[in-house]
């Protein structure tokens, strides 16, 4: 692929969701696994199932509906991007990052990033809603290795802050307003798509992180090497492995997610009307 390859693929992508929205998204929100039930709140819809959208990867995981949902919170366009894809799945970290990518054409400026996460701070319990404060990258790889394209962002961005310390106040305001309690903590990302072993989780807890996922990472570094202001949320479906002495299912993220989606959903929709 040559260089400007990428950013021609990004162009014809955003420039097919310009043609179906009158409004342009300045927000945009990833919906991690079985958290997609926030896109079917949004009114004033335009539903965009990512299969009709030119180079746009598929999802594939349960969880991930597969679609771009375009709607208005208190006033703000916000576009919810219900699923997206992962490594484990064999997409390279530029796939991985394509919508992103094709958000911040679009002119989104505020990105907030949600997963499905294993807790690793003891403190946590299933269900709670973690606000990132900064990750650890162990997923084998970076989406700036390669040519720099300049029309993305500098070769060599800044990520002394990841996550905006002004979103993280905005989100910890929204979270009173909506009754959700929130917490902070450090995001681990790897490859997966194996959970954890015990020593690793023991490994990263000494490390700093408190959380630990197959996503988010990729993106975030994509969108500051864009210039977008991200926000990151984790909720915690399971805990990690050793923390219980049980084994890991996905079901059992699915179902904690489905059981939190009331307050998933106040929290995000307190946040974007105070964007």
């Amino acid at each position: 692929m040559s260089q400007d390859m990428g950013f021609d693929r990004v162009e014809e992508a955003a420039s097919a969701i310009r043609a179906q929205c009158n409004e342009l998204p300045r927000i945009a929100i990833v919906l991690g696994s079985g958290l997609g039930a926030f896109a079917e709140t949004l009114p004033d819809a335009v539903v965009i199932p990512y299969d009709t959208l030119p180079n746009w990867p598929r999802s594939t995981v349960v969880g991930h509906a597969g679609t771009l949902v375009v709607g208005t919170i208190a006033g703000r366009r916000v576009a919810a991007l219900s699923g997206r894809v992962h490594a484990y799945e064999g997409h390279n970290f530029s796939t991985i990052t394509f919508a992103v990518r094709v958000m911040a054409r679009l002119g989104v400026q505020q990105l907030i990033l949600t997963n499905a996460a294993g807790g690793i701070n003891t403190d946590f319990g299933q269900g709670a809603l973690m606000l990132i404060e900064d990750h650890i990258n162990l997923m084998g790889g970076n989406p700036l290795v390669g040519p720099n394209d300049e029309r993305f962002g500098p070769r060599f961005p800044d990520m002394t802050e990841v996550y905006s310390r002004r979103l993280r106040t905005i989100a910890g305001q929204a979270a009173v307003a909506a009754g959700a309690f929130v917490t902070h903590g450090v995001y681990a990302g790897l490859l997966g798509p194996s959970y954890e072993t015990p020593a690793e989780i023991r490994f990263l807890r000494t490390a700093g992180a408190d959380a630990v996922g197959m996503s988010t990472v990729p993106e975030a570094i994509a969108a500051r090497h864009m210039g977008l202001e991200v926000l990151g949320i984790s909720c915690i479906t399971n805990m990690a492995a050793g923390v219980l002495d049980q084994p890991l299912v996905h079901e059992e993220v699915l179902e904690t997610a489905k059981r939190v989606r009331g307050s998933f959903i106040a929290l995000l929709e307190q946040i974007v009307a105070r964007l």
